[in-house]
């Protein structure tokens, strides 16, 4: 099989890792690189301000990280085979509702439905299939799952701009309805067909393994410090993308133009997710992390110096590096601080704090953008705290409860 002589690590269960790649690209229905194409367009349909429209926005995404919470754990209790069937239908529901909307609980509604069907449920159901059926090459089948994420920024914005010229931006929900449908669920699960339930292969990791509880991460002043730099790319790239279609008019491109850069976004992404893993090796995650935000930062100040066509290219080249080098990064930053004993307590900590991050970036940029700061004042504000969070995280390392 050439799947399983050009990747011979995935040869433990190719069909599960490629499920788990489709579930993480798939995801990309739900993310926000994919929605804020559609900013101007809703904000005109239902006559929002930047603001209003960041809130509704954010408030489906609380509520989508709620309902993560809660229904999570069915990955440990369901078939994978019958939460793939959930997610996908729920993140159906939602592009069917989007392109249907005619008032503004159904927006919200739909925002809530892709939210928690795509970009909470699928990328979960990626990453855990790749870490619960793999016991040999794990880590390198895990950044493959993970390649389905700049996979996807890569893919959906042409072929979303594609559609939206073809059927309209309402057509074009209606129609990644129908594809998720017709095309990606029977894939799914037929990929996932053998896939054991998750009560028959349970983890039996030790039980004497050391670290640090969640107490002793809260009360530690070096958790303080790496904290602004782990959120800084989530953050400030969930607010960028959110707002693309004011971003691309303050600087006079189309948003076809922009969505056709996303190539150099998904290209930087992918590259630096498996760089990453091999200077983690060498140096260590901490020392990485502020090295990780060099890119963003520089990204930042190209986007603020210059309105050429060929600038989103290198802008979003340039986030996508930070992207997959931070994803790569904070997946090793707290076992290697803390320990894998009280792993899931701490990481649910860190989760809850970056979703209530991107949940108020697109309002706090909306603000600015209605109080009329320019491109200028934006990029300014948000690379001084990028800088400031890269500053504090290089000092972590030395720092101790």
């Amino acid at each position: 099989m050439l799947f399983r002589r050009l990747l011979p690590f995935l040869q433990e269960n190719p069909s599960l890792a490629l499920f788990a790649l489709l579930a993480t690209a798939s995801s990309g229905f739900g993310q926000t690189f994919l929605l804020g194409l559609f900013g101007d367009q809703l904000r005109n349909a239902f006559g929002l301000s930047h603001s209003l429209y960041g809130l509704t926005y954010s408030l489906a995404t609380l509520c989508s990280a709620a309902l993560l919470l809660r229904f999570g754990s069915l990955l440990d209790h369901w078939s994978l085979r019958r939460v793939t069937l959930m997610a996908i239908l729920v993140l159906s529901a939602g592009c069917l509702m989007l392109g249907l909307a005619g008032y503004l609980w159904m927006l919200a509604l739909g925002f809530l439905l892709v939210r928690f069907g795509g970009q909470a449920m699928l990328s979960h159901i990626g990453m855990t299939t790749a870490g619960r059926y793999f016991s040999l090459n794990r880590g390198k089948v895990v950044a493959f799952s993970a390649s389905g994420f700049p996979l996807s920024e890569a893919v959906l914005p042409l072929l979303i701009s594609a559609l939206v010229v073809a059927v309209g931006w309402r057509g074009s929900w209606i129609a990644s309805a129908v594809i998720l449908l017709i095309v990606l669920l029977p894939l799914m699960l037929w990929l996932s067909r053998n896939a054991s339930h998750p009560q028959a292969s349970g983890d039996h990791a030790e039980h004497t393994l050391t670290g640090w509880t969640r107490a002793e991460v809260l009360r530690d002043r070096g958790f303080y410090l790496l904290l602004p730099a782990s959120i800084a790319v989530p953050f400030i790239v969930t607010a960028l993308f959110f707002h693309q279609g004011a971003i691309t008019t303050l600087r006079g491109w189309s948003l076809e133009d922009f969505a056709r850069a996303f190539i150099s976004y998904g290209a930087g992404h992918f590259l630096s997710l498996f760089l990453a893993g091999v200077l983690i090796d060498r140096v260590g995650a901490q020392k990485l992390l502020p090295v990780a935000l060099i890119p963003l930062l520089s990204g930042l100040l190209v986007l603020g110096l210059s309105g050429a066509d060929w600038i989103p290219w290198l802008f979003l080249g340039l986030l996508g590096l930070s992207q997959g080098a931070m994803n790569a990064t904070l997946g090793a930053l707290w076992p290697e601080r803390y320990g894998v004993r009280h792993i899931g307590a701490i990481r649910s900590v860190m989760q809850a704090i970056m979703v209530l991050s991107t949940a108020v970036a697109p309002v706090a940029l909306g603000l600015l953008l209605d109080a009329g700061v320019g491109i200028a004042g934006l990029v300014a504000l948000l690379a001084v705290y990028t800088a400031a969070s890269a500053a504090l995280a290089a000092t972590a390392a030395r720092a101790s409860a």
